[in-house]
């Protein structure tokens, strides 16, 4: 395998990726010679925590997109392993275009918050409050769970020189979830104080509180 692939498509400008294909090959830009499978362990254990980690079908068909575009190349193992295996690596050409994408002027965009928990909080009129509560609870023990693993990561990262960057992204999450569990706590205090003050029985109808 070598890095100084050119292209196989030779691009007038810019190549537009989607940020899953940028992902894909960040994780390839560490040194060392990957297979799909080791590419997804790492992507569930640092992307997760911080952006989102792609399943195995995703990966795979990112890593023949950029074999395509010349960023990747790759190169099936010998006979001496039991298993052939497929391991990728990344190109001069895929090194300089992940550059010029990381270090882009175009806006990184806003966060994207999906928060499951709040949305069946939303509709906490339709509910039962024992039910809410629960919910809330077990969000705060996924949370701690989480928590956990992100410290795991953080330590193996905190090992390893090249992962300086990594491991900063992965202190971010750390403090993330500390403000999640602190979040929840906050929570649990407000449904039991809206119980306390009778707001939790459940309605069947009346108007949406929004401005009118």
């Amino acid at each position: 395998m070598t890095n100084s692939q050119k292209p196989k498509k030779q691009e007038s400008g810019k190549q537009e990726l989607p940020p899953t294909a940028w992902a894909v090959l960040g994780l390839l830009s560490f040194p060392g010679e990957r297979t799909g499978y080791e590419l997804k362990k790492w992507a569930d254990s640092s992307l997760r925590f911080f952006y989102w980690s792609p399943a195995i079908s995703q990966i795979y068909a990112e890593l023949r997109r950029l074999e395509e575009l010349g960023y990747a190349a790759s190169a099936r193992s010998g006979p001496e392993e039991v298993r052939a295996k497929r391991r990728y690596a990344i190109t001069d050409a895929g090194r300089e275009a992940l550059a010029g994408w990381a270090c882009g002027t175009a806006d990184a965009g806003p966060p994207v918050l999906k928060h499951g928990l709040l949305l069946r909080v939303w509709l906490g009129h339709l509910a039962e409050p024992e039910r809410l509560r629960a919910m809330v609870d077990e969000h705060l023990e996924r949370t701690r769970g989480e928590l956990a693993a992100v410290r795991e990561a953080l330590a193996e990262a905190g090992e390893v020189p090249e992962w300086a960057f990594p491991a900063l992204a992965l202190r971010w999450s750390e403090r993330q979830h500390l403000a999640e569990l602190e979040l929840g706590e906050a929570l649990r205090t407000d449904l039991a104080a809206l119980a306390g003050a009778g707001g939790m029985a459940r309605q069947a109808d009346g108007d949406a509180p929004t401005p009118g």
